[in-house]
C-alpha cells in the first residue's frame, strides 16, 4: 500500500477525474487511506508500504504497480505520461520485497493487478481502455499461468478491478455490462455460481474490493453489495473511500496483493 501523502485530482485520465468539480481533501483521503489499512490489520494480514513520490499523486493506487505471483514479479508500465513513472518506484520496491527474486520488465502497457486478476490458478486479463492485448501473453511467459482474457467496453469500468471482485478460488462478483458479449459469454461460462452485481453495486466501485476468501473488504457505499455477500456466507467490511473515488480508485486499487500462497493469500 502506498500512502495518499501527495493526493490529489489534478488531470483527468479516467470519466471519475474531473480536475475542476472534482478536487480531493488531501488530509480526509489520508485519513480514509489509514482505515483501510487499519481494516487490513485487524484482520491479521500483513501490510508493507511503499514511500509516496512527489508529483505522483495516483502512486496511492498501489494495484496498479505490477502483479506478483509466488516469487516472481511482472512489472508495470503504464498507458498515460501521468502515471509512468510509478512503475519504476514499485519496480524497486518490489526488488527489496522478501520473498519476490525476480521483477520482469514489462514489454508492453500493462497496469498490474488493475487489469489483471488472480482466480486459484488462472489469471483474469483485461484489456480495451489500459493494458496492451500483447501483455497477457507475457503474464503467460512471465508467471507460467494460463490467462483469460476479456474487453471492457464502458469507459467508467477503465480497468478490470472496476468491474470484477475476486471473492475466493472460485467465485467471482461482475457486472456484465462492463465487458462486450464474448466477455459476457465467457465469464458466465466460467463462473456460473458467480455473483451478478446491479448498476448501482458498479456505480459506487463496489466490486472494487479485496477478499481473503471470507472477509471481503469492500466500499462503504456497496450496501446492496454487501447484503448479498453476506448472505452468502461472507463477511462484509465496509471503508469509506470517498475522497479516492474522485480519482477512479477505491479498495482493490489501493491494495497490491502478493499471491505466495494462493490457499490463503497475504494481503499487501
Amino acid at each position: 500500500m502506498c500512502p495518499p501523502r501527495y493526493f490529489e485530482v489534478g488531470y483527468a485520465i479516467n470519466p471519475w477525474m474531473d480536475p475542476v468539480g472534482g478536487r480531493a481533501d488531501a488530509e480526509l483521503a489520508l485519513r480514509q487511506w489509514e482505515s483501510l489499512r487499519t481494516t487490513y490489520l485487524g484482520l491479521g494480514h500483513e501490510v508493507e508500504l511503499i514511500d509516496p513520490v512527489p508529483g505522483l499523486p495516483d502512486m496511492v493506487f498501489a494495484a496498479n504497480g505490477a502483479l506478483v505471483v509466488g516469487t516472481r514479479a511482472l512489472g508495470a508500465s503504464f498507458a498515460h505520461p501521468e502515471r509512468q513513472d510509478e512503475a519504476g518506484a514499485y519496480r524497486r520496491r518490489l526488488e527489496e520485497t522478501s520473498g519476490v527474486a525476480q521483477v520482469v520488465a514489462p514489454q508492453h502497457v500493462n497496469e498490474g493487478e488493475g487489469d489483471f486478476l488472480v482466480v486459484g490458478d488462472v489469471v483474469l486479463a483485461g484489456t480495451g481502455f489500459r493494458t496492451d492485448p500483447a501483455a497477457h501473453a507475457e503474464v503467460e511467459q512471465a508467471l507460467a499461468l494460463p490467462v483469460v482474457s476479456l474487453t471492457l467496453v464502458d469507459p467508467r469500468y477503465y480497468h478490470l478491478d472496476t468491474a470484477i471482485g475476486v471473492l475466493d478460488d472460485q467465485t467471482i462478483a461482475y457486472y456484465p455490462p462492463a465487458f462486450d458479449e464474448q466477455g459476457q459469454q465467457t465469464l458466465a461460462t466460467l463462473f456460473p455460481e458467480a455473483v451478478v452485481a446491479t448498476e448501482e453495486d458498479a456505480a459506487t466501485l463496489g466490486l472494487n474490493l479485496v477478499s481473503d476468501g471470507h472477509n471481503v473488504v469492500l466500499p462503504a457505499a456497496a450496501t446492496a453489495l454487501a447484503e448479498r455477500l453476506a448472505g452468502l456466507g461472507f463477511a462484509p467490511h465496509p471503508v469509506d473511500l470517498s475522497e479516492l473515488l474522485k480519482a477512479g480508485g477505491s479498495v482493490k486499487c489501493c491494495t497490491m496483493e502478493l499471491h505466495r500462497h494462493r490457499s490463503a493469500p497475504t494481503t499487501h
